[in-house]
């Protein structure tokens, strides 16, 4: 067991009157409690998390750990991973490997913790029962705990009377004043028993929450709680006292859902003669239409997030903005920027909406923003493996990714701009309403014009000397037929990317040639090329369509 260092920044709580632990909690003993925080400042910051392995990784938990990651660092301080995996029929290994897997993947590297070892170990709840039984037992003998033999169907009944009074449906105190020949009478029966703790009847407990300011409960509503249950196993609060105490905790940052637990956690700790740490409970993530963030409304771990195409760094990014702000309009920050100028105080008590547009748009950014070697390689990479390309590398893939790029916000995207780019939907261009006025602006004269170009090799000479020739073919091709700006190059793009809308015509064009020679685009991309695009074009049948008649399927079909 580690041992507790001296002179902490944690808050210790002061009993009003003062009294001695065990005089406070002799059986029939009850006097007026109120507990409060003071703050003594000196020693290292230690934080951590304490993921439950019974799932994947959610967005809020992924959020908690990034706001214990930041503060740790930003103080120097310590970065503490601990599983809490007291839940056995739950808790799986594999569920733990996908919770480091997943904030690993974020870059948040602990510095104590399952596979890396600490003094403070060992870091998963499920080994350290021994340690539980060792402080419940000093609870016991210092009269602070006792046995409780009531039978699950005494305390349902207790429960029901509470209800029918309407009072809280705390334990009624029963094993709470027993003699001991009582208790020996049940321990010589073999009766099962849990652990109580005995909680003031009167009195208050207040803390003051780094984020919520000063919270305060009533005793009376609490009841003497079970802090080991009749098989041996200790409850979550207990535990989780007593790990934060001994692995020197300074600092806890978790999710406000936990606030309530603070009342029994500060009794725990008083009785056992521990100081107490600081507590920030950070508020929690909600959906669009302002409820708790779950299933329901979509992608909700970090695990489908990385799936999807988003990258750690965005991720990041996004999950950091959630209820935190620098107090400027910056809204684009490193994981180091984050470090530097993060701040508990700055960290809002109000519910913070995901939204995953907003997540999306950002992951646009950081993807747009790295080095162009690591974005081609990405991208390249990803069409390989989806069977787009026949290689992840090279000069087709480093100028298809600069040319589509402001088109992709997920890595994912790329499969649909790259096919976009690669396809020639002439017909369904012709025939949509918004083709009508460029097939009417006499595009049956543009085509003809171009496949002569064609024919004449005039088009593919150009294309091959790159940017510069085909700026210098559009300014000849322009000029013989006596049009410029949107009536040339709609036409144009029309013809030979079946396209109203798109990236860069000029790049889309010689892209589109260059996949043509260097057979980088596998059968199953569904590429036209250039060739095939030119023998539809003239297959079409003008009269036909400029007399509204979808009569171009057999030129559709010439590509197959």
């Amino acid at each position: 067991m580690a041992a507790l260092v001296a002179g902490t920044p944690w808050m210790r709580i002061r009993v009003i009157p003062e009294l001695a632990p065990p005089l406070l909690f002799r059986r029939h003993f009850r006097r007026n409690l109120s507990v409060r925080a003071s703050v003594d400042g000196n020693a290292p910051v230690r934080v951590r998390f304490a993921p439950s392995p019974t799932g994947n990784l959610h967005v809020g938990g992924a959020r908690t750990a990034l706001f214990n990651y930041l503060f740790a660092r930003s103080k120097g301080g310590k970065f503490v991973l601990r599983i809490e995996d007291t839940d056995l029929e739950r808790s799986t290994r594999e569920s733990e490997e996908a919770v480091l897997r997943d904030l690993a993947w974020l870059g948040l590297d602990w510095d104590e913790g399952p596979g890396v070892g600490g003094d403070y170990g060992p870091y998963r709840q499920s080994e350290r029962n021994s340690m539980y039984k060792q402080y419940a037992e000093k609870l016991l003998e210092s009269g602070q705990v006792y046995r409780c033999f009531c039978s699950n169907e005494e305390l349902e009944k207790m429960k029901e009377i509470a209800e029918l009074k309407k009072l809280p449906p705390v334990y009624s105190g029963k094993w709470a004043t027993a003699k001991d020949e009582e208790v020996q009478e049940e321990l010589a029966k073999g009766t099962p028993y849990t652990y109580r703790f005995r909680v003031p009847k009167e009195g208050s407990l207040k803390i003051n929450d780094l984020i919520r300011g000063e919270v305060s409960w009533k005793l009376d509503t609490l009841g003497d709680f079970v802090i080991m249950r009749s098989n041996g196993q200790p409850v979550y609060n207990f535990c989780v006292t007593v790990d934060d105490a001994t692995m020197a905790i300074s600092h806890v940052i978790r999710a406000e859902e936990h606030l309530p637990n603070t009342l029994r956690q500060a009794l725990i700790y008083k009785s056992l003669g521990f100081p107490m740490p600081s507590f920030a409970h950070v508020s929690l993530i909600l959906a669009p239409d302002r409820s708790k963030l779950s299933k329901r409304h979509g992608a909700t771990s970090v695990g489908q997030y990385r799936d999807m195409g988003y990258l750690p760094q965005a991720m990041v990014n996004y999950l950091a903005l959630l209820g935190w702000g620098d107090g400027t309009e910056n809204e684009f920050f490193t994981i180091d920027q984050l470090v530097e100028k993060f701040s508990i105080g700055r960290v809002n008590k109000s519910g913070a909406v995901f939204d995953s547009t907003k997540l999306r748009w950002m992951n646009g950014q950081h993807l747009r923003a790295l080095p162009s070697e690591e974005l081609s390689k990405l991208i390249g990479e990803r069409w390989k493996s989806t069977g787009l390309l026949t290689e992840s590398e090279g000069p087709f893939v480093d100028e298809a990714v600069q040319l589509l790029k402001d088109g992709i916000d997920l890595v994912t995207d790329s499969d649909t701009a790259l096919s976009n780019l690669l396809s020639y939907p002439l017909h369904d261009t012709l025939t949509s309403p918004e083709g009508k006025p460029i097939v009417e602006d006499k595009l049956s004269e543009v085509s003809a014009s171009i496949l002569a170009a064609y024919d004449s090799g005039e088009l593919f000479g150009a294309l091959e000397e790159g940017h510069a020739g085909w700026q210098k073919w559009v300014k000849g091709f322009g000029k013989t037929l006596k049009r410029k700006g949107k009536s040339l190059f709609m036409p144009l793009r029309v013809l030979l990317t079946g396209k109203l809308h798109g990236p860069d015509m000029g790049s889309s064009v010689i892209l589109i040639y260059k996949a043509g020679n260097h057979c980088v685009v596998t059968p199953q991309a569904g590429f036209v090329t250039l060739k095939e695009r030119f023998e539809m074009l003239r297959q079409l049948d003008w009269e036909a369509l400029n007399q509204d008649h979808p009569a171009l399927e057999s030129a559709a079909t010439v590509s197959n």
